[in-house]
């Protein structure tokens, strides 16, 4: 079982736990040394607890190294005395939803996610696009279908409902819409998305080096391009 959280910059972290800890995870008790983690705490406040978010459980759609499956939790952050972590992106979010409620709104997101997928050389990530296909386009141009059709399956398993997937304008390109929901729901699915996209490229010998999230909200603007 792996516990998931992300950093101040959106970056996916986790603790690999084994089925015994598993019951001592549920109850929050996991530890981690919050200084290694960026933009966290000092060394003296290091200890820091895991406090999953039973609704995000998930398995993953691949098998490990032996063939065994593995799961995930998202997880919130607390200290010690048991209050929430003010630098635990999960945290903040919540915060944003409340005051939003307590003024009669209910946050809803819709994101576009979008990526660009480009060829290795020996393992190596390289500059050059996995294609010089553009929108809508299809194969033989379009060279991304299978890889961006593995991760419209794999995000299925996950739980998502993919609305559509296309290539995009530029070469190598790629959009996979997924259906809105709350915001905070939305926030840990794009960060899954990442997770996802980035594996099944890998597992496929293509290379993820740049993603855009437009999400659809009232304004326009660049990288996230919001609509109403």
């Amino acid at each position: 079982m792996r516990l998931q959280f992300t950093d101040i910059l959106g970056a996916i972290k986790n603790v690999e736990i084994p089925d015994g800890q598993f019951e001592e995870a549920l109850d929050g008790k996991i530890m981690f040394d919050g200084s290694s983690i960026e933009g966290f705490v000092r060394i003296e406040e290091s200890d820091m607890y895991l406090k999953p978010d039973l609704s995000t459980f998930r398995v993953f759609p691949w098998a490990g190294t032996t063939g065994e499956k593995v799961g995930r939790i998202i997880c919130d952050i607390y200290a010690p005395d048991g209050a929430p972590f003010a630098g635990c992106p999960r945290t903040a979010l919540k915060k944003v939803i409340a005051m939003a409620a307590s003024k009669g709104y209910t946050l809803k997101a819709g994101p576009e996610a979008e990526f660009f997928l480009f060829q290795t050389r020996n393992g190596v990530p390289t500059t050059e696009t996995h294609d010089a296909a553009s929108y809508f386009d299809l194969s033989p141009v379009d060279m991304g279908e299978d890889v961006r059709r593995e991760i419209v399956l794999a995000l299925e398993a996950m739980g998502f409902h993919v609305e559509a997937a296309h290539h995009e304008v530029a070469p190598g390109q790629h959009e996979i819409d997924f259906r809105y929901d709350d915001v905070l729901t939305t926030a840990d699915n794009v960060s899954t998305f990442r997770f996802i996209v980035k594996n099944v490229a890998i597992r496929t010998n293509a290379a993820i080096l740049r993603f855009i999230v437009r999400l659809r909200t009232a304004a326009t603007c660049w990288p996230a391009r919001c609509r109403r």
